[in-house]
């Protein structure tokens, strides 16, 4: 065997420090090319470095040509900043308000009364213990993460076997800043389509969870097996969040802490929102709508996202009964970063391209994908099962398109009536 065919074989058998991907892109050239010996680490980045600054020059040098590079750079810095002051900010109060009361809840038993209430539908819905209706509830009143704290918990992790603790992965995404999504869309008078939105994403959840069950399964039969095998039960008494004090020193500890943690998802969003969304709506709007060309304001672009969404809206109008292209960037949007996705919806309103069924979906998507290509990868490297990572991927984009098409159809027939 070649020393790059052992290279290659070596590689598939464990992660290198370099980008898996990349490194695998570089191993296959070496072996097309029937080089003697593999390429020096220098000259693979060197080679990366070049292919990237082809394509960023590029791609800014498309915005350019048609924006000019004044008007590009201007709109560029100040689409980030209108962002920042009417959007982050506005987020992240919403993010303090809704940790504290999330806070409150979960300190005064709240979170555990809806646990015993949601804790029938786990089995029958989800083939999961009753137990992680706490993991659901969590994760809908903070973050992702939230699941994965719990699931290192001894007592907790004990209720379930290796494929349904992988699982929650994907279920408790589903659920993550559904409170502050909630709130975002009902301040802005879409309560009803929030609402219909929870619905969908309850279905994706369903939907997403169930597939990453059967997807494991398939793959590793041996997952089929408690996660301690120690004949011994969890104890779901000892999974406690109730502090120490008197009543108004738990109400006023659990007030600031609550707003403290909502303050760390409100800086967590800053970058998704301003990086993520602001290169999004430069791809999607286009110049100023009563001249019709560039000034160099924000919110202006070259509307790439919506010219080719607008070729084929007639499949996104059947599924989530989108009126306009442009919409397609909230879901686009939302595979990264939800908060980067709900600073697109002010915008969306001054248009008056967005309705309540639009908000509907809007909310099913960004709900149940809650950015999962961001955390889904760490979320299964912190359970070490990397090796599940495309599986839960698949399993939650199938999900998340499910949750879009139920929310608008839900609708729909809701409008009928």
């Amino acid at each position: 065997m070649s020393p790059i065919n052992r290279r290659l074989s070596s590689f598939r058998r464990k992660t290198t420090g370099y980008a898996r991907s990349i490194e695998s892109i570089f191993i296959r050239l070496e072996r097309t090319l029937r080089l003697k010996s593999p390429l020096k680490f220098t000259t693979k980045r060197s080679i990366e470095a070049i292919i990237f600054l082809l394509l960023f020059i590029g791609f800014f040098w498309m915005l350019a040509y048609r924006m000019t590079l004044p008007h590009m750079l201007n709109t560029f810095m100040q689409t980030a900043y209108q962002l920042l002051m009417e959007t982050v900010f506005y987020l992240m109060a919403v993010c303090v308000l809704m940790g504290a009361i999330g806070k409150l809840l979960v300190e005064f038993g709240v979170v555990r009364l809806l646990e015993n209430i949601l804790r029938p539908l786990m089995k029958p819905l989800y083939n999961l213990p009753g137990v992680a209706a706490l993991g659901a509830v969590m994760t809908f009143l903070s973050d992702n993460p939230a699941i994965i704290s719990l699931a290192h918990d001894k007592n907790f992790a004990r209720y379930f076997k290796k494929y349904q603790l992988v699982s929650l992965t994907n279920f408790g995404t589903s659920f993550g800043m559904g409170l502050v999504v909630l709130a975002f869309m009902t301040g802005k008078g879409y309560g009803q389509g929030a609402l219909v939105g929870l619905v969908g994403a309850f279905i994706g959840s369903i939907i997403t969870t169930r597939l990453m069950q059967r997807f494991t399964l398939k793959a590793y039969p041996e997952m089929d097996a408690p996660v301690y095998d120690d004949n011994t039960s969890g104890d779901e008494q000892a999974i406690s969040y109730k502090s120490e004090g008197s009543v108004f020193q738990r109400f006023l500890n659990s007030l600031l802490d609550g707003g403290k943690d909502g303050v760390g998802i409100g800086l967590a969003i800053i970058p998704g929102v301003l990086c993520i969304s602001t290169i999004v709506m430069m791809l999607t709007f286009g110049p100023d709508t009563t001249t019709g060309v560039y000034t160099g304001a924000a919110y202006e672009g070259v509307p790439i996202i919506t010219w080719l969404a607008d070729k084929v809206n007639f499949v996104f109008h059947w599924l989530f009964g989108f009126e306009s292209g442009a919409l397609v960037s909230f879901p686009i949007t939302a595979l990264g970063a939800v908060g980067a996705a709900l600073g697109l919806v002010p915008r969306f309103i001054t248009e008056g391209i967005i309705n309540s069924n639009a908000i509907a979906v809007f909310t099913a998507m960004g709900m149940c994908w809650s950015g999962y290509l961001s955390t889904h990868t760490a979320m299964l490297d912190s359970l070490g099962q990397r090796k599940l990572i495309g599986k839960a991927i698949t399993a939650h984009t199938i999900g998340g398109l499910c949750a879009g098409i139920a929310a608008h159809w839900i609708y729909v027939l809701i409008s009928l009536i």
